[in-house]
Parts: structure tokens; C-alpha cells; sequence
């Protein structure tokens, strides 16, 4: 709620797009989309508000120790639109966890 960060919160609001979480302690990555009518501020708000965004495939992430707040590290690897088509969006998803092995080593386990 700090209004110095009221700008990006109506950016991250109005995009959809592929997020990465990657814990800085292991290494482990998980890679996810946030394609709700809130866009990427909405998904990042549901994480910050229990720790695993609600999301019943991120098991993984919920066991891990949230003591640490520096410990998640949160990037964007792609915006999309707010009219883009939910199966491009759900394609790039499906590639960065390909290409990141996040299913095989990260905290992917869907």
C-alpha cells in the first residue's frame, strides 16, 4: 500500500504473464502464470497474502519455510496483453517450465 509503489500497481494490474519464483537458499524454481482478472499483481498478492497463492499444485512451495522474506526471489520472464488468448499464455507456461526443468528439479509438479 506504500504509494511510492502506486504506479507499478497499476502496471502489474493490468498484464498477464509467466512469473518465476525461485528460492534463493536451494535453488529450486517454480515457474507459474497469472492470467486472472487482476493480473500479475493479483497472483503475486494471493502468494503474499498464505505463501502458495491457493494453488493446490504448488505443494512444494507451501512446505518450505517462509521465516525467511528474502528468501523468494519473484521475476517476470513474459507480459502478455489483457485480451491475450488464455492457450498462448498457457504455452509459454508449458515452455519456460520445459526449459527451466522446474517440473524435474524446481517445485513444479504440474
Amino acid at each position: 500500500n506504500d504509494p511510492r509503489y502506486a504506479a507499478w500497481r497499476v502496471a502489474l494490474g493490468s498484464v498477464k504473464g509467466i512469473y518465476l519464483i525461485a528460492d534463493t537458499h536451494d535453488g529450486k524454481l517454480d515457474v507459474g502464470k497469472a492470467d486472472g482478472t487482476e493480473g500479475v499483481l493479483g497472483r503475486w498478492r494471493e502468494y503474499a497474502s498464505n505463501g502458495h497463492g491457493d494453488n493446490a499444485a504448488m505443494v512444494a512451495l507451501a512446505k518450505l519455510d517462509p521465516s525467511h522474506p528474502q528468501r523468494y526471489q519473484f521475476s517476470l520472464l513474459q507480459v502478455f496483453s489483457p485480451t491475450a488468448p488464455p492457450a498462448e499464455i498457457l504455452a509459454a507456461e508449458e515452455h519456460f517450465k520445459r526449459a527451466l526443468l522446474s517440473r524435474a528439479f524446481g517445485m513444479n509438479e504440474n
